[in-house]
């Protein structure tokens, strides 16, 4: 019998602000929850405005050391994934996959050498060597290219990726990147010696997430609307084609 593959359904949403994408998943996760045999799995691809974010496990950072941060022009953001302190910015795809362990049954460690396998068969087409570590992600050599934190509570995987296209790498100098000492990071553009865009790699990314997760997408949908402005129903019911009266925040009613 022939597997039936699962369809998700993708979107690019431009430049958000962190929280903005943040309450996005938890609403997208409370769908999962409430109506899992209706709820697809959804890509959420973006760049973010500078912001600096720590996972459930980092309690190293003071409220000085935050007040610093934030000083730069980032936001600095308590969050409910893995890891340890990571920046996002301009000129780093983010990917968000949100989907139901219900749906499609996929282990923990499973799912992240996935994600990383994607990764690498992406740094494959520029002539990059991409590498697993005892740490998460993806490396080039002893410098991490690809940032990996995950949530699976709920049933439901949300969070996911970062990955350094053109990002200015002068914003990772102001922290310990992901916990890590004696390791660097690096970029897309650093690697191959010329500007390497957000936009170029998306539909490489998707080609191979579909590839290596065996998912059918549908086409990418550029939703590069005023995201930071858009209410959160407004925008939860952007991505998943609801109407007020049918769901609201995954909720029927």
């Amino acid at each position: 019998m022939e597997k039936i593959r699962p369809l998700a359904r993708a979107f690019y949403l431009g430049t958000v602000r962190y929280k903005k994408a943040l309450k996005l998943q938890h609403n997208l996760v409370n769908w999962n929850k409430v109506q899992p045999e209706v709820a697809s799995p959804t890509l959420l691809l973006l760049q973010h405005n500078p912001v600096y974010t720590i996972g459930y496990r980092d309690k190293q950072y003071t409220d000085e050391e935050q007040k610093l941060l934030e000083s730069l022009g980032a936001d600095f953001v308590k969050t409910d994934r893995g890891g340890l302190i990571t920046f996002h910015g301009p000129g780093q795809l983010v990917v968000y996959p949100v989907f139901s362990q219900l749906q499609i049954e996929i282990g923990v460690r499973k799912y992240v050498w996935l994600l990383e396998e994607v990764i690498i068969n992406l740094c494959k087409k520029y002539n990059i060597e991409g590498i697993r570590s005892p740490h998460t992600g993806v490396w080039v050599g002893n410098d991490k290219i690809c940032a990996m934190g995950i949530n699976a509570q709920k049933k439901t995987y949300s969070h996911g990726l970062a990955l350094n296209c053109n990002t200015d790498m002068l914003w990772f100098s102001r922290i310990v990147p992901c916990g890590i000492l004696d390791k660097g990071v690096t970029s897309l553009s650093l690697q191959t010696g010329r500007d390497v865009t957000v936009e170029e790699v998306m539909p490489l990314f998707l080609k191979e997430m579909s590839s290596v997760f065996e998912w059918d997408i549908l086409p990418l949908q550029h939703c590069e609307l005023d995201n930071n402005n858009i209410d959160d129903e407004t925008l939860f019911q952007l991505v998943t084609n609801k109407k007020k009266n049918e769901t609201y925040m995954g909720v029927k009613s």
